[in-house]
C-alpha cells in the first residue's frame, strides 16, 4: 500500500498506474483509495491520510465543489507524491502539526 496526505475539502481527480491513466474498463474496477481516520491538524488546515493500492503511481487532486468557488483555487490541480507506510509514519512523527484520530462514522 501507498499513502498520501490531502487537504480537507480537496478531492481525488485522476489516477495513474504503470499503464498510464487509470481505466476502469481495462482494470474492470475503480482503484482502491481509502481515507484513513487519521489527520494532521495545522493552524490553517486538516491534512487527511489516504491509503491507495500499490498499482497506483500518481494521484491528481483538485479543490472540491465547496472550495472551487474560492478565487485562489480557480484552475488549481495538484499531483500528489505517494509515500510508503514508513515515510508516512516518519512524517507523522516529525511533524510540528497535531495528529488527530477520528471515528470512521464521524467522517
Amino acid at each position: 500500500m501507498k499513502y498520501f496526505f490531502l487537504s480537507e475539502g480537496w478531492i481525488v481527480n485522476r489516477i495513474w498506474s504503470s499503464e498510464g491513466l487509470w481505466s476502469s474498463t481495462a482494470w474492470r474496477r475503480e482503484p482502491e483509495i481509502e481515507r484513513m481516520n487519521l489527520c494532521l491538524v495545522e493552524p490553517a488546515e486538516k491534512l487527511w491520510l489516504y491509503r491507495v493500492e500499490d498499482a497506483v503511481l500518481m494521484v491528481e487532486v483538485k479543490p472540491g465543489n465547496d472550495l472551487a468557488a474560492a478565487k485562489e483555487n480557480i484552475g488549481q490541480v495538484v499531483l500528489k507524491r505517494l509515500m510508503s507506510a514508513e515515510q508516512a509514519l516518519e512524517l507523522l512523527c516529525t511533524s510540528s502539526a497535531t495528529c488527530q484520530l477520528t471515528r470512521q462514522d464521524a467522517q
